[in-house]
Formats: structure tokens, sequence, C-alpha cells
């Protein structure tokens, strides 16, 4: 488990039953993209059974945060490695809506939702 930050931001990294989850708080802009960035990446890297980023606790979300879920989504299929996005928050479900970003990613309300989600998508698709 790892955690970092910046003044207006705070990752953390945390594992649930081999899904990888990359919890955000605070703002996520141009100031501490790279930290989110970077934390996602490494995790994809390590090819778990799934990833969940769980942005829940977000309070800004504009065209970096969706840059940075569009790019998420890229590399999770290139992994082969499943992804969902926690939130219910309107300041990050707005715009992945107004964008139509929340299409190509399955969007739950709580990080307990998507785990579970995450966990029956795990069982019941192949291992590559």
């Amino acid at each position: 488990m790892g955690e970092f930050g910046n003044d207006t931001t705070t990752t953390r990294v945390h594992h649930h039953g081999g899904v990888a989850v990359v919890e955000v708080a605070g703002e996520v802009d141009m100031a501490c993209d790279r930290l989110i960035r970077a934390a996602v990446a490494d995790q994809l890297d390590r090819r778990p059974a799934g990833l969940v980023l769980d942005l829940t606790r977000v309070d800004f979300f504009g065209s970096t945060g969706i840059q940075l879920v569009v790019e998420a989504v890229v590399k999770a299929a290139d992994r082969g490695v499943a992804l969902a996005v926690a939130t219910d928050r309107r300041a990050v479900l707005r715009p992945l809506e107004i964008t139509d970003v929340h299409h190509l990613v399955a969007i739950h309300p709580t990080v307990r939702d998507a785990l579970a989600a995450l966990r029956v998508d795990d069982l019941s698709t192949p291992h590559r």
C-alpha cells in the first residue's frame, strides 16, 4: 500500500483480493495528474485481476481527469486488465457524461460495487 500527493490531492493504492484500487481524493488537475497516472500505470503494469479507479472523494474533475480515465481505459485494455471507476460525485460524473467517456468504462457508485462487478466479470472471463 502506498500514499502520495500534494496540497490538493492525495492518491493511495491498496488491494482487495487481487484487485488493485487507486484511490484519489481532492482535485484532479494538471498539478497532480502525473502522480495519479503513475499510480494507475504502475498497477496496470503489475497486471492485477482488475483495477478500480476510486474517484468517490474527488471534488474537482476537469479535462485532465477525463484524459486520465481515457488513458486508463486504453492501458487496461492493452494489458487485459478489467477496469472500473467508482464514484457517485456529480463533479466527476457530469464531465464523463458530457464527453461520452462514461460509455467507455463501467462506473459504479461505490468501491464495493465496483469490486463486486470486477470479481463477477473476472470469474466469467477466461484468463489470458
